[in-house]
């Protein structure tokens, strides 16, 4: 089923005039609005947060905003440089997803289908780019469901600024909402509303024909388009510094080895396009252009810039799979839709020196399937508390300076968090040698240790005299254990002087 998300910037005129003006953009916090020349009169087109405090709004004309807020900013509106950076933030929202395009003049539209994985889920990735559109100044609301329309209607007029609704509710979760939000022209919707209509689920429950009759089938289609039962495809943003290619067929292909075989031929084209710029792709599209108006989409990513065609054939082939050809195709195009310098390295003679093993390949395979998300490995980090030593990094990240302790080894399995265990000690700073751990008592025939871990006063209070002593044991059976009592076995205050299981070697 698709998912499309709707990105709302209520006021992105505002957003884009006082990003680009910077360190001399006005007070936020006064009220501002921005005036377009309609014929002989001002007309207010945007407002801040402030002005509408006030009760400025969009529409209203100039001469009467500023009768009002004697001390209001007034600045000219440029629709133009709005379009052109509701462009360029489409082109950067290609990261989530291949089919993007802007949604009106307010907004952008997105189809995830498939793609949300990548990111660690919808609720992730609407995260993400609400926090990443904030951290830019851009403020936001984010909605997802499975149609445009319904998008559109809950991230303009749901009460929150994150709507996710669930597969297969896309009706239920608009028919609540104003009739406004159907994309109405404003005239209709003034006529609906005086006929009685005051949310979609009273046309809804309408017969179609009386609508068509009065108002065309405008009506008709958006509330078909809202509820999923008409397509609404989106023609997706394509920057004109994208390398892209592309093959149209006079005879629609619908076959899973007849698209592997023009997916071949088109990556020896890009592959080509790329060696051309010096260049190499971090992220491949390939977009299906349906004979039904529909566009079905894959999207690949590899760790490092690639050109290789071998190497992108597959990557790509293997999503084929997710693709739904319906009738058939009639235009494939694939797009480099991120691309970084290709940097080549003369290889040494494997006589002299043998080359270091290549597993990127390896990484983009298992990081296609399961998602960036998924596919990480452990870096240690500067700390002496086990729990906080080590962090997760990507599959491909370079190594650093640190290093794993040496003097003390550490267990092959840490614990996600430590689990109690009761003890039998002969002395407070000796080993145990006795422990019951999930039930099952073990005698501790071996023991190594204490090492001592002290707690890391600066991260807080608590820990200035915390103490923990460490001991790697062996049971009767040659199993190895991780072990620490809280505490220096003396004073109450460093620790609960309660025993703790922490880990397990191998």
């Amino acid at each position: 089923m698709p998912r499309v998300v709707s990105i709302y910037l209520p006021t992105w005129p505002i957003d884009r005039m006082m990003r680009a003006m910077g360190a001399a953009a006005p007070d936020c916090a006064k009220p501002l609005v921005l005036v377009d020349q309609h014929g002989r009169q001002r007309i207010v087109t945007a407002v801040n947060a402030a002005a509408a405090v006030v009760g400025l709004r969009a529409g209203m004309p100039g001469t009467k905003a500023q009768a009002l807020v004697p001390d209001l900013i007034v600045q000219h509106a440029d629709l133009e440089a709005d379009a052109k950076a509701l462009d360029r933030l489409a082109a950067w929202a290609l990261r989530y997803s291949l089919v993007v395009a802007a949604d009106t003049s307010d907004g952008l539209v997105m189809d995830t289908t498939g793609a949300d994985h990548l990111h660690g889920g919808e609720a992730a990735m609407a995260a993400d780019v609400g926090r990443r559109l904030r951290q830019a100044g851009i403020m936001a609301r984010i909605a997802i469901s499975d149609t445009w329309g319904a998008s559109h209607a809950l991230a303009r007029f749901a009460a929150d600024e994150s709507v996710i609704a669930p597969a297969g509710t896309a009706r239920e979760a608009v028919e609540r909402l104003p009739i406004a939000a159907l994309r109405l022209p404003s005239d209709m919707v003034h006529d609906l509303r005086k006929l009685g209509f005051g949310c979609i689920r009273d046309l809804l429950a309408t017969p179609r024909a009386p609508l068509a009759l009065r108002f065309g089938p405008l009506v008709g289609r958006r509330l078909d388009q809202a509820v999923g039962q008409a397509s609404e495809p989106i023609d997706p943003i394509r920057p004109p510094e994208m390398i892209e290619v592309k093959r149209t067929f006079v005879e629609p292909i619908g076959a899973a080895e007849t698209i592997a075989r023009y997916v071949g031929k088109l990556v020896v084209q890009l592959s080509a396009a790329l060696e051309e710029r010096g260049l190499g792709a971090l992220r491949v599209d390939l977009v299906c252009h349906l004979i039904d108006g529909r566009i079905e989409a894959a999207r690949v990513g590899t760790a490092q810039p690639v050109r290789d065609v071998r190497r992108l054939t597959r990557l790509l082939c293997d999503k084929i799979e997710t693709i739904d050809p319906g009738f058939g195709i009639e235009i494939l195009r694939l797009a480099a839709t991120s691309v970084q310098p290709f940097a080549t390295v003369q290889s040494s003679s494997s006589l002299i020196e043998a080359a270091p093993p290549d597993v990127t390949d390896l990484v983009d395979i298992l990081a296609n399937r399961l998602g960036s998300q998924s596919l990480f490995r452990m870096a240690p980090a500067q700390s002496d508390v086990p729990e906080r030593a080590f962090v997760r990094v990507a599959a491909n990240a370079p190594a650093t300076a640190i290093v794993w302790p040496a003097e003390w080894p550490r267990p092959s399995r840490l614990l996600s968090s430590p689990e109690p265990i009761q003890t039998v000690a002969l002395l407070p700073d000796h080993p145990p040698v006795s422990f019951t751990w999930r039930g099952i008592r073990r005698r501790v025939k071996r023991a190594d240790g204490p090492e001592r871990v002290f707690g890391e006063w600066w991260k807080r209070d608590a820990e200035l005299v915390a103490v923990r002593d460490y001991f790697r044991v062996e049971d009767e059976s040659g199993e190895r254990f991780w072990i620490y009592r809280a505490g220096d076995g003396e004073d109450a205050a460093t620790g609960s002087h309660k025993w703790f299981l922490h880990g397990i070697f191998a």
